[in-house]
């Protein structure tokens, strides 16, 4: 094996592999490690042509500079260093290593025992096996891209709908889209999905994890796939499992013609990133990459037992935030994906894991300052994901201003409202208006709560109301995974079903909990499929299912659901532009108040009446223009008996009911003094004339 005579010093900035156009230069940390190799690979990267030490080493950073080389390089890393397990460090140089900031990932990992960086049933002795042939390598790329005239769209909060989706899952089963590019990033970019996301009128797609992953070692076995990605390997790659190839395009310039499409349509692209661990799993993991150039910097361990990880991800290992090189990778890629990529924000997994400091969560630690500080990662939405499984975990409400949180005392408030009965008018009304609770003695805005009752992680939305148990056999784990408690209800049959009545009722509920989710103060976001009535069988965790099983299928849309949906984000973007502004229930000098809340009788709601836990009926006006372009009235019936409520004195239309199944009221008399409200529904109404008199 030759060495590279003419690897010269070069230079210890910017880290990972760039060419000058002369020449590429390689950078690299490891504070604990006495030598590194680069070695060179053909092109595909089966063939070792050379091995040679960086030549460099400036404040823990090695690197060399290898003139002549050009984009298309592709290389990999020895790290020389001790074997001390019981001190944390795992320095094989039999092991070869993929550079964390590369650009493009060569090979499949193939979970070969050669990847142990211990030998098999000794867990404190180096394994002397060469990986080489099967390991992922990393190859040098020309990052040049045409982004025309691309514009963020820079969608204010309080216009903000989310939209999660995963790029597969959505147009897999897409009809409308070119059977080449379906479960793509340019099948994202069709036209025919293109066409969704705007008559739906959500304002940013929340894309499941794009970062390249690895499939766990167990589901390869069971000859499934982690389809959901929460186990990342390449921080600065987008994932070549959703590229579609066409127009000889590579995955990078895919993934960016797709943001530069959405960005026109109006369409902001947040991505899903995991930060708080790797796939390199844990005590009996593979060195794949960051275990074998540093395991002691890169990753948290026991202070009294560094042979081991702390594990507040679940999943065998936690990055070591406090580590200013690994904070500065995590930043570096945050910068990358929106300098480079140009997404407009990130919804961060298990985000109190890059807040934790050597006592517990810290709301201004190094990452949050990092942020708060840099131009770039600013100005762009951030949205937190606030627990883990480590303590202290639970931190909702916790993070600093201006980043948004999923908010699942939202959710649970609005599924045991609706579907179990067991909320009160007080909890619905403090979830309804921004969970002020939480969130405004902190100094956070009503924007900041992201509202939802159905994300990927659980059921869908009709499977809720479809079913009492999970049914999760599939995933190979004998139906012991997935939460158990749901909040959900079956509506009086487990599964499909053709009875008219049951399949009425669990129309009338989810209805109930989109309006109610699209209504709400703060920033709401719908699951992908929600809209259109996607089932997954039951499957309450079906992160391992790349199948017919998590795809939507398009050809069984509930049209009537997409229509009714369709219609409350218009009424949503129309009516309420609510603004970072809390509710405060007072009344100004002509007796007008921002928010007024009453019972069907048309009393004010007040004391016990809010603690009642026998009655789910309320009404809201919401009377202040300040808070919404016409003064507006909000009526709620989530219990199983028709209600008749007394209206404000004024004028009023109705907008919207979600008893009529695309949510298209019937008519009434503007002057009629009452209206009847069916049982499990809402509705809102709006005058057109003088403002309704305040309420006695």
């Amino acid at each position: 094996m030759e060495s590279l005579s003419a690897l010269e010093r070069g230079r210890p900035w910017p880290l990972g592999a760039h060419w000058d156009g002369l020449g590429v230069n390689i950078a690299v940390f490891s504070a604990n490690a006495n030598r590194i190799d680069l070695c060179v690979f053909d092109a595909e990267g089966k063939q070792e042509l050379s091995r040679t030490p960086l030549p460099g080493r400036t404040q823990d950073v090695w690197h060399g500079y290898l003139p002549g080389a050009a984009p298309g390089l592709v290389y990999g890393l020895r790290a020389h260093g001790p074997w001390r397990p019981e001190r944390g460090h795992r320095f094989n140089p039999h092991k070869l290593l993929l550079d964390p900031y590369a650009r493009e990932i060569v090979g499949t990992f193939d979970w070969s025992a050669e990847h142990l960086g211990a030998g098999p049933n000794l867990a404190h002795h180096l394994d002397p096996r060469d990986n080489a042939p099967t390991a992922l390598k990393a190859r040098v790329v020309a990052d040049r891209f045409d982004w025309e005239d691309d514009r963020a769209p820079h969608t204010p909060l309080e216009q903000t709908v989310l939209y999660e989706l995963h790029v597969k899952g959505f147009t897999r089963l897409h009809a409308g889209v070119p059977e080449s590019l379906r479960g793509t990033y340019a099948g994202l970019a069709s036209d025919a999905a293109l066409a969704h996301l705007k008559a739906l009128k959500v304002t940013a797609v929340n894309l499941l994890p794009v970062h390249q992953h690895i499939d766990e070692e167990r589901l390869v076995k069971l000859d499934l796939s982690n389809h959901w990605g929460y186990n990342s390997i390449g921080f600065f790659c987008p994932s070549p499992r959703f590229a579609s190839g066409a127009e000889n395009m590579n995955v990078r310039d895919e993934f960016r013609t797709m943001v530069k499409r959405l960005h026109r349509a109006g369409i902001e692209v947040i991505l899903d990133v995991v930060y708080n661990h790797t796939a390199e799993a844990g005590e009996d993991g593979p060195s794949i990459s960051f275990r074998g150039l540093d395991n002691a910097s890169y990753y948290r361990l026991p202070p009294h037992r560094k042979d081991a990880f702390e594990n507040h991800s679940g999943c065998g290992n936690t990055i070591d935030i406090r580590h200013p090189r690994v904070l500065q990778m995590v930043m570096d890629s945050l910068r990358y994906w929106v300098q480079e990529m140009h997404v407009d924000g990130f919804r961060f997994d298990l985000a109190p894991v890059l807040g934790r400091g050597d006592h517990g969560f810290e709301r201004n630690g190094p990452f949050f300052s990092a942020v708060a500080q840099d131009p770039v990662l600013s100005r762009v939405k951030m949205i937190a994901e606030p627990w883990d499984i480590g303590p202290g975990g639970y931190q909702v409400g916790g993070f600093p201003a201006g980043w948004l949180e999923w908010n699942d005392h939202f959710r649970d408030s609005m599924r045991s409202f609706w579907v179990q009965g067991s909320s009160t008018r007080g909890d619905f009304a403090l979830r309804l208006c921004g969970s002020s609770d939480i969130f405004q003695p902190r100094g956070r805005s009503p924007g900041e709560s992201v509202n939802y009752v159905v994300s990927h992680d659980g059921f869908t939305l009709r499977d809720m109301l479809s079913f009492d148990a999970k049914h999760n056999l599939a995933n190979g784990e004998n139906n012991r995974d997935g939460h158990n408690h749901n909040r959900n209800w079956n509506c009086g049959v487990e599964g499909p079903t053709d009875d008219p009545v049951v399949t009425a009722l669990r129309g009338r509920l989810q209805r109930a909990l989109l309006a109610t989710t699209l209504l709400s103060q703060g920033t709401p976001m719908l699951a992908a499929g929600d809209e259109l009535g996607h089932t997954q069988r039951g499957n309450n965790n079906p992160y391992c299912q790349d199948n017919e099983i998590t795809w939507i299928d398009w050809s069984r849309a509930d049209a009537e659901l997409l229509a009714f949906t369709q219609r409350v984000i218009a009424l949503r973007h129309r009516l309420l532009p609510l603004g970072d502004r809390w509710y405060d229930g007072l009344s100004d000098v002509r007796g007008r108040y921002d928010l007024a809340w009453f019972s069907a009788d048309g009393k004010s709601l007040e004391g016990e009446g809010w603690r009642d836990p026998n009655s789910r009926v309320l009404g809201c006006l919401i009377g202040k223009p300040a808070k919404a372009t016409e003064p507006l009235l909000l009526l709620v019936n989530a219990e199983p008996v028709d209600h008749v409520f007394t209206l404000p004195p004024g004028r009023w239309q109705p907008v919207l009911d979600t008893s009529q199944a695309t949510g298209l009221p019937l008519a009434r008399g503007e002057s009629d003094p009452t209206v009847s409200l069916p049982a499990r529904s809402l509705a809102l109404l709006v005058t057109f004339g003088a403002e309704p008199a305040p309420l006695a």
